[in-house]
């Protein structure tokens, strides 16, 4: 049916369009063309090197599993700069600086200090990366059939954005109770130093309702950030491989794939930081205090309050982004996921614009 091998496996990839599920080829595969050797093409079967099927039950726990090491990981090595930009965001004239921010913790609560609120972190930024990094991958294959191949290519941006930002409802749902009482720890002195005396002590006082107050600013900082972090970042390595890296990704080995996965998702991270940091500073400040709304923080902060601290948490959010993509995509090779090249057009809609005789 098809002129060669090569046109086969070329028309079976999926990730011509950025998600969109065919049917099994019936012919078995061809090992003896080189190059397809080297790319691994996500397909509805298992190809040549791949642990399971793209899409299947496994692929979506495995992809969980790297959403759980590489988000609850990260965001727990940043723990200190994460408690000195919290403390700067809802005590700007004691912290003034990231630097004094440091210094004045220590002076206070000395070197563990700066670890204060890691067991929130840990435990709720890993339940969020399951969520998030898990639920991206169901809702891609999920949207990339409901749009159909060469829509999938065309509205690629926006199937990234509406994936992400599914994901992330859910996902923050499974985060908030802890960022609540990591905030509470970090930012109220003298409240609470570990989560097993903190949580008790918010649920005696306001009752459930203490661990999902701050649900909506959080929605409003995570939706936006998980958006751009998602978007961005596929966007950047569909650019960096066409513009920057001299090979085409079937010819680059992990390693190298790896290092533009890292580039990629710092360039993601940094946006992501921008994007995010008001609702960021209106999160902070309304876990600290009791009885307060999003909207009233947000009218005592002022345009000018709300950015207080980016500088740290550009820094913080550019490594995190970089690290959590670089981690991610490691357990994918570890395990031996499918990890489809970046998207290309369409063979169908090639042949409509008139691009293919």
């Amino acid at each position: 049916m098809y002129p060669s091998t090569l046109t086969q496996l070329a028309r079976a990839n999926p990730f011509s369009a950025p998600l969109f599920r065919l049917q099994k080829v019936e012919e078995p595969a061809q090992t003896t063309v080189v190059p397809a050797q080297k790319r691994r093409l996500a397909a509805a079967s298992v190809t040549e090197g791949d642990s399971c099927e793209f899409g299947s039950q496994k692929y979506f726990i495995l992809c969980g599993f790297g959403g759980i090491l590489s988000c609850g990981t990260t965001h727990t090595a940043v723990v200190p700069l994460d408690l000195v930009k919290c403390r700067m965001q809802v005590d700007p004239a004691k912290y003034k600086t990231i630097f004094n921010g440091f210094s004045v913790t220590i002076k206070e609560d000395g070197i563990r200090g700066l670890a204060k609120g890691w067991a929130p972190t840990f435990i709720g930024y890993s339940m969020q990366g399951l969520c998030k990094f898990g639920f991206y991958e169901v809702f891609k294959i999920l949207y990339g059939d409901m749009l159909g191949e060469e829509n999938s290519y065309l509205w690629r941006t926006s199937l990234y954005l509406a994936a992400s930002a599914s994901a992330e409802f859910f996902a923050d749902i499974a985060l908030a109770p802890m960022e609540a009482c990591k905030v509470r720890i970090q930012t109220q002195p003298g409240y609470a130093n570990t989560l097993r005396e903190c949580a008790p002590k918010m649920y005696a006082e306001e009752g459930l309702w203490a661990f999902y107050k701050g649900v909506v600013p959080l929605w409003m900082r995570q939706i936006p950030y998980t958006m751009m972090k998602f978007a961005c970042f596929e966007r950047t390595v569909e650019m960096l491989y066409k513009y920057v890296v001299p090979k085409p990704r079937s010819e680059c080995s992990k390693p190298e794939q790896l290092v533009v996965t890292f580039v990629a998702g710092y360039i993601a991270g940094v946006f992501c930081a921008i994007v995010s940091h008001p609702a960021d500073s209106v999160v902070s400040v309304l876990n600290k205090e009791k009885g307060s709304t999003a909207t009233q923080v947000l009218k005592r902060l002022g345009p000018m309050g709300v950015w207080k601290g980016l500088f740290a948490r550009i820094i913080m959010i550019g490594t995190l982004t970089a690290l959590q993509w670089f981690i991610y995509d490691s357990v994918k090779v570890y395990f031996r996921l499918p990890r489809p090249p970046p998207p290309e057009m369409p063979e169908s809609l090639k042949k409509k614009l008139g691009l293919t005789e």
